[in-house]
């Protein structure tokens, strides 16, 4: 009689043993579910704030999504740069979008090209409104102008209303005033 209380014991055993190595395999799997999910919500307060204007809660949302993107960086990247040039941030708007000018081909490319054109152009400005047209301003409007042409040539449908295009054509006179 001890024999099948002995088997019902060991029985019972192994299936808590089983149960229980399962369980530390559930969490792992519930964690990245909840990470994912935790990482687009935050991406929808982050786009949301963006478009809301609330441009340095986007910033701050951008920022913190860089370091979990993965695969998704240039795209978040792009948006964190957008973020930063409608916050007034342009220096480093400029630097996030060149970053990714240089790891996409294609519309990602000329969507970044924008970015960093129209930081540079604004950042070229702020020099040149304080009478200080100098080297630097120079080398930033000639950026912008190649960034605006590239973009232009092979994305014109990124331009719909004809915004950037008129950025681009006013490098040319703020050019000619510091010549």
């Amino acid at each position: 009689m001890f024999r099948p209380f002995h088997l019902k014991v060991a029985s019972l055993a192994l299936i808590v043993a089983a149960t229980a190595s399962c369980q530390v395999d559930g969490p792992r799997i519930g964690a990245s579910v909840t990470a994912r999910a935790g990482f687009k919500a935050n991406y929808l307060v982050a786009r949301a704030a963006l478009e809301n204007g609330q441009f340095t809660k986007a910033e701050r949302g951008y920022a913190g999504l860089l370091k979990k993107a993965g695969p998704l960086e240039p795209r978040l990247r792009l948006e964190y740069a957008h973020a930063l040039l409608r916050a007034g941030k342009y220096a480093k708007a400029s630097d996030e979008a060149r970053v990714v000018a240089s790891q996409l081909q294609g519309r990602g490319r000329s969507a970044a090209l924008a970015v960093q054109a129209t930081a540079d152009q604004e950042i070229a400005r702020g020099a040149i409104n304080k009478g200080l047209a100098d080297a630097d301003a120079i080398q930033r409007l000639v950026a912008a102008r190649a960034g605006f042409d590239e973009m232009l040539k092979n994305h014109p449908d990124l331009d719909p209303l004809g915004a950037l295009a008129l950025r681009r054509k006013t490098i040319d006179v703020e050019l000619s005033t510091i010549n």
